[in-house]
């Protein structure tokens, strides 16, 4: 069936997309040419540098309205709810103008037409203070944390996984029974933000390089295409093997010192993993320290 203007994005819909995507000007938020392509491919599988899309002007603003128009109201509805994520993502660095009320709920109401949801609005990524676990429990984890650093290869393995259940669930992060211990390997799942993240965990001497990075990856994307990973390394990545690794991707990382800083600073376990998904997003950035996510020093 032939859609309806109403199955899809119509010319009064055009200045509200401008106005949240700050467009006017012929750009597209803090997109460059290189990121813009990026961007598209990475999310939507697009190629935007297509000269079919530039009918009407090779800016990157005109090649976005172009598509838009041209778009089923499935893929313009994936779209804007892609740039509405990297707008709210990359906010945090670019500090966009506030948007106005009749301007997000026209957008918001362009959305519902094409059968989609609202937009949720953006949670805070301010340094939160430590979540109220009991004090007993914050400490039990960093003494096991400190036992499990002594021991010998073999016991750690168990010990190691055993902590990572307990952390998790102590943070009620609805981590999976099913942690299970591959040679040096812990698998594993947990929920954050009511999505679904696989783990991998190592406690070995060597850091972990590229080729553990894109396996794990790969194991991630191959579940399901929304899928995200955590891959913990208790010594940490090698330089070479981040930037090997590349930008992008669908895991983020953390090493042994971000397990010392949470557990030593009670710092929120869960919020720290949220903004370390953030900044992925900002940055693309796999791997952030948590020394380098702003915290206050307790």
């Amino acid at each position: 069936m032939t859609p309806t203007s109403n199955d899809k994005i119509r010319s009064m819909d055009i200045p509200i997309i401008d106005k949240v995507f700050a467009m006017e000007s012929g750009w597209v938020l803090n997109f460059v040419n290189r990121t813009f392509a990026e961007f598209f491919r990475e999310e939507l599988g697009v190629n935007i540098d297509d000269p079919r899309w530039a009918a009407q002007g090779q800016s990157k603003a005109k090649r976005l309205r172009y598509y838009l128009r041209q778009a089923d109201k499935q893929t313009a509805l994936k779209t804007l709810n892609a740039l509405w994520e990297y707008r709210e993502a990359s906010n945090v660095t670019e500090n966009y103008p506030e948007l106005e009320n009749n301007v997000r709920e026209a957008f918001f109401r362009i959305v519902e037409r094409l059968g989609g949801k609202p937009p949720s609005e953006p949670a805070s990524d301010a340094p939160q203070p430590a979540q109220r676990i009991d004090e007993a429990v914050a400490s039990s984890l960093a003494a096991h944390f400190l036992e499990v650093s002594k021991m010998d290869p073999q016991p750690r393995g168990y010990a190691f996984e055993k902590f990572l259940k307990d952390l998790f669930d102590a943070y009620e992060l609805s981590a999976r029974a099913s942690f299970r211990l591959v040679g040096e390997q812990i698998d594993g799942s947990f929920m954050l933000n009511e999505q679904t993240y696989l783990l991998e965990a190592r406690w070995t001497n060597a850091q972990v390089d590229a080729a553990t990075l894109r396996s794990f990856n790969s194991k991630v994307e191959d579940k399901a295409k929304w899928s995200r990973g955590l891959l913990i390394s208790q010594s940490g990545f090698t330089d070479e093997g981040l930037i090997a690794f590349g930008r992008g991707k669908s895991v983020i990382c953390m090493d042994g010192l971000d397990l010392y800083e949470i557990l030593f600073r009670r710092l929120d376990f869960a919020n720290i993993l949220a903004m370390k998904v953030r900044r992925a997003a900002e940055t693309g950035k796999a791997f952030i320290s948590v020394r380098d996510l702003n915290f206050p020093p307790k």
